[in-house]
């Protein structure tokens, strides 16, 4: 008679029973790779190194019509030479003004022009100042006729920069217009050098007066020595000069001129004039960057940079003009002191591109991490006008995205603030696109260089925790939502998401963002046949539905997501029939080859699959699913572990974890036999995780009286067994679960004596049972099994391992013992629940029952361990 405890264990779970512990435990998760459903890793997808550094790479799906170029010249004509404000970003048209007769002097005291009223609107004054300004200087340069001619005898004063100009004998100094005699009397008795303001390099200094300083005309500084003339107030003015003298002063002009900075005459004339000098004789290439970079530290310590100072123009046309003397070295030092003296329009456009014709140049990266490009250009990217600089922003980023590429920039990169910049422009990307209803192709460019840069970046730990940080991965989903017409834009994306998700902080909260899998899904019906795409946005699936249960069950509500993933199935499934293996143009074929690009998609489409099977709603479900079990089962005919490795060991345990489910409906049970079939072919390999793949899945089907048979019949035991002397954890504890299997059929547990079984069974427990009690367990219930009509010991096991095992239960049932191994807290936790729970009651009832049939002859050693 058996006891009550041994009717219990009479009969005994099947192997991969579910547990029925009603809280899973953290030691349960690190052991997940144990359990019958387990997740599929696989590698992130190659991504091959552009050669040629460009805005947009040979994949980019833009035509080379509809895209900025990366190839263009630029030189000193490039640039605007009047700028010594900020320019509008709106240009007028020219006036056409017809030239007046000059009035007669009987008519001059009653003449009063008629001026429009100053507008409201504080942005058009603005533009209606530098319409004016501009034109004064056109007409100052003879390009204008003025609309009034003032007389040879008056002398009229008009607030403005200090300028000298010549037309109809009159002459304006100051702001003061006077006849020509009288200026030349003036200067004579003035000793005053002159301003130069890059509108009058016609009128040479030779032409204005003689016998002055011999320094360059465009290099002397204004005014009388920092005296000016008191502005005569406004009850000394005729009507006609008072209200010149309004719509001069306008609002916009006061506010721009209250700002600018005074500078120290002084310092200007024993500090910049000197360099200037030197800039413009120097011939030798490095005495003019040593001088450049003497300028720049000049200008800081006089607190010139920026763009409110008044000699601000005399720095740029010097600088602009060397822009052409070629020199790499020398373009980068001048576009610095540019980019300092904040220039902005077509300017900061031209030294944008100038640093980015440089930089496609990767030799020419030390240059610019020695002189510290990169700050001045985050430095734009943080203050200029996104909407109104966009084309400059663009190739600014292309610079910055090509020595992201560069290792040695990645972490100044990151510690200069570039992930927030990046995506605080993003963020202004997506917040003009949602109120301007449209994605605009300038904004689409600048995003391609904006992600490709971040893909870079996320290399980095520190990235990936300023994302984090930031909650910067909603963003980018948007940007992929409002963008989803463009390619570009969204692979970039999915190659940072690809790099992100490997992390486990980083997948967690890509998949608490629950619009995410409705998003992938649109991408996957959009993009079904661009494989560089379609295959990263699985890849990603793959890694949420890894590790998270919540993930697989919100992925599978989304409507239309199992068709989705059937339809991409079938694409890539017939694709792949009809190609073989694919490099890319150019490629050197690898050592290990990579997938063909139809088998990389099936391989990570594979491990989504699989993924998603863990979960006991989605399960059933797929494993109901004929057309889904079919191409599983289609790939695993048609292909060799030897040549697609990675998809047939995706397919298989794909396969298992589906074979599970002991559902109804379910077709792989309904086609186990010939799913057994395919497996023989993977057990005669030489490819141990193929093998390991195989055994898990007949550790799920030996549950099936008819499987067992197959694996007796097919002498597939045998293999088993011999695989408990693999001495590979794994390995052995899969085997072991088909024998046990195997041995709840009385009439099959004899075959554990074929080939050594006992003694292989009692070598695993020796091995591997101090620090595994779930493989201790199944080699306890197969030896239980195996024992039902024991009536000795050692006629059943055999003396040594009758022995072995008396020694090894009592060793392992003594609970101080067997719980004080080198393991962390967790694991001790994870140990002693199996242990009390599975292990203990089974290794118990079998030491009984040995030592109830089991005669001693010596006293048993106690094993180490």
């Amino acid at each position: 008679m058996l006891s009550p405890n041994d009717k219990k264990l009479e009969k005994l779970d099947p192997f991969y029973r579910p547990s029925l512990s009603k809280q899973k435990t953290s030691a349960e998760i690190i052991s997940e790779a144990r359990n019958a459903l387990r997740a599929v890793r696989t590698q992130r997808p190659f991504t091959p190194r552009e050669d040629l550094r460009k805005l947009f790479g040979p994949a980019s799906s833009r035509t080379p019509e509809n895209r900025p170029p990366s190839s263009f010249s630029v030189h000193a004509s490039s640039f605007e030479f009047s700028d010594s404000r900020p320019i509008s970003g709106t240009r007028l048209s020219p006036l056409e003004l017809k030239p007046k007769a000059p009035a007669s002097p009987a008519t001059v005291e009653d003449f009063c022009p008629s001026f429009p009223k100053p507008p409201v609107d504080p942005a058009k004054i603005r533009r209606i100042s530098s319409a004016r300004a501009r034109l004064f200087r056109a007409a100052s340069q003879g390009a204008l006729l003025p609309a009034r001619t003032l007389l040879p005898t008056q002398s009229k004063r008009v607030e403005s920069e200090e300028t000298v100009t010549t037309r109809d004998s009159v002459v304006k100094i100051n702001g003061i217009y006077l006849t020509e005699s009288k200026a030349i009397g003036h200067l004579k008795s003035h000793p005053l050098q002159l301003t130069y303001d890059g509108d009058f390099s016609k009128i040479t200094e030779q032409e204005m007066f003689k016998g002055a300083t011999s320094l360059p005309f465009h290099l002397r500084s204004g005014g009388d020595q920092g005296k000016r003339r008191p502005r005569a107030s406004s009850s000394s003015r005729s009507p006609d000069r008072l209200k010149l003298d309004i719509r001069a002063d306008s609002k916009a002009d006061l506010q721009e001129k209250n700002t600018e900075i005074e500078v120290d005459e002084v310092f200007w004339n024993t500090r910049i004039v000197p360099i200037l000098h030197d800039l413009e004789k120097e011939e030798n290439i490095e005495m003019v960057c040593a001088a450049c970079t003497q300028l720049h530290h000049a200008l800081e310590e006089g607190n010139m940079l920026g763009n409110k100072f008044k000699r601000r123009s005399i720095l740029l046309k010097t600088l602009y003009k060397l822009v052409d003397v070629g020199s790499d070295l020398l373009s980068l030092k001048l576009a610095k002191i540019i980019l300092a003296l904040k220039v902005s329009g077509k300017n900061l456009l031209n030294v944008c591109k100038l640093i980015f014709k440089i930089s496609r140049s990767e030799k020419n990266d030390s240059l610019i991490r020695n002189d510290s490009i990169l700050e001045s250009l985050l430095e734009v990217l943080r203050s200029e006008d996104l909407q109104a600089n966009t084309e400059a922003f663009l190739y600014c980023m292309g610079t910055i995205k090509f020595i992201s590429g560069n290792p040695e920039f990645l972490h100044e990169m990151i510690g200069k603030g570039a992930v927030e910049i990046l995506m605080n422009l993003i963020v202004q990307v997506n917040e003009n696109t949602k109120e301007s209803g449209t994605c605009l192709p300038n904004s689409g460019h600048l995003l391609v260089q904006m992600t490709a840069t971040l893909r870079n970046l996320v290399d980095s730990p520190l990235a990936r925790s300023k994302l984090l940080s930031i909650n910067a991965l909603p963003e980018l989903c948007t940007v992929m939502e409002q963008y989803i017409g463009d390619k570009d834009v969204c692979t970039n994306i999915a190659r940072i998401f690809s790099k992100l998700t490997s992390y486990h902080d980083c997948c967690v909260a890509l998949a608490s963002y629950s619009r995410c899998y409705a998003l992938f899904l649109n991408l996957i019906n959009k993009y079904q046949k661009k494989q560089d795409l379609v295959v990263r946005i699985v890849f990603i699936l793959g890694n949420l539905t890894a590790k998270n249960n919540q993930a697989r069950e919100q992925f599978s509500k989304e409507k239309g997501s199992i068709p989705t993933l059937l339809s991409l199935f079938h694409t890539f499934y017939k694709l792949d029939l009809h190609s073989g293996k694919c490099w890319g143009e150019g490629d050197e074929r690898p050592k290990a080859p990579r997938p063909a690009q139809a088998e990389d998609v099936l391989i990570k489409l594979t491990r989504v699959l699989a993924n998603l099977a863990i979960h006991p709603g989605v399960g059933p479900v797929i494993a109901a699913h004929s057309h889904i079990v079919g191409l599983l089962l289609a790939t695993l005919e048609s292909k060799s572990i030897d040549d697609c490795e990675e998809l047939v060991i995706n397919t298989t345990a794909t396969i298992n974890n589906l074979s599970y489910y002991q559902v109804k409906n379910s077709i792989i049970q309904d086609r186990k036999l010939y799913i057994a079939e395919l497996l023989l072919k993977l057990l005669v390999s030489n490819n141990m995780d193929g093998i390991l793949e195989a055994v898990r899945v007949f550790g799920n089907l030996s549950q099936d009286h008819d499987i067992c048979d197959f694996i007796v019949q097919k002498n597939v035991h045998k293999f088993m067994i011999a695989l408990l002397g693999a001495k590979h954890q794994d390995i052995c504890f899969s085997a072991c679960g088909v024998l046990l299997n195997l041995t709840v059929d009385r009439d099959k547990r004899v075959i554990l004596k074929e080939g050594g079984g006992i003694k292989k069974l009692v070598d695993c427990l020796r091995d591997f049972g101090p620090t595994d009690w779930q493989l201790a367990c199944l080699v306890c219930k197969t030896l239980w099994n195996f024992s039902e009509n024991i009536t000795n010991a050692s006629s059943c096991f055999g003396d040594e391992a009758a022995n072995t095992l008396l020694a090894l239960l009592s060793s392992f049932l003594d609970e101080e013992l067997a719980l004080n191994g080198s393991f962390d807290q967790d694991l001790k936790n994870y140990h002693k629940l199996h242990w009390e729970t599975e292990f203990r009651p089974v290794a118990q009832q079998l030491l009984n029952r040995i030592k109830k049939h089991h005669t001693f002859l010596e006293p048993l050693p106690i094993p180490s361990f």
